[in-house]
């Protein structure tokens, strides 16, 4: 029987949009990934000094961006444990719950740049199977230097190619701060929702 392939994508969501959802996709069919598990981060490490959307927001904006896919699982993992939550213990959280599974981490290729500055770098890439990279077109990595500073690290790097989409969380929070449109950028349902809870006024 093959292994079973469980994909992590971890973030604030803040909110999700179509950006997400489309790398999400990719990846769950480049990576031949069984399961995919989105991991609300209720308070992550590196953003303590940035204000973020109250969990109860954000919590229900993922669950409606990702209903209407059977490949992705909402996943509580970070929720029900107390902070700070490294990935490091998420992964291995994994690990403990499907032992005999191959965890992939799914992160941006703007944080592979960053990996070796994360918790226990060394670590966590020891942790993974794979680390699934969803670059966008015309990103670019240098592995053998992030192979000297991580060593291992190489050979479980896979990329992820998606369509070019400049969206992010924090443009479409500055387009609904400014009044400014933002419907296309995230789900019907999640744009209902933003305005429905007057969020990022």
């Amino acid at each position: 029987m093959p292994t079973l392939r469980i994909g992590l994508f971890g973030g604030t969501f803040d909110p999700p949009h179509l950006g997400h959802l489309i790398l999400a996709s990719e990846a769950s069919t480049q990576l031949h990934l069984d399961r995919l598990l989105w991991v609300l981060t209720p308070s992550p490490p590196h953003k303590r000094d940035q204000v973020i959307t109250l969990l109860e927001h954000r919590l229900a904006m993922l669950e409606l961006a990702i209903a209407d896919n059977p490949a992705f699982e909402f996943s509580r993992i970070e929720l029900e444990r107390p902070g700070p939550h490294y990935t490091l213990d998420t992964v291995k959280w994994v690990q403990a719950e499907s032992p005999s599974a191959d965890v992939i981490l799914l992160i941006g290729g703007d944080s592979l740049h960053d990996l070796p500055t994360w918790y226990r770098a060394a670590d966590l890439v020891a942790a993974c199977r794979e680390i699934g990279v969803m670059r966008r077109p015309g990103d670019s990595a240098d592995l053998s230097a992030l192979e000297r500073g991580l060593p291992g690290i190489r050979p479980k790097v896979r990329f992820v190619d998606a369509p070019l989409l400049e969206i992010a969380s924090s443009e479409i929070r500055r387009r609904a701060a400014g009044g400014e449109s933002f419907r296309y950028y995230v789900p019907p349902n999640v744009y209902e929702y933003i305005l429905r809870h007057k969020l990022y006024r």
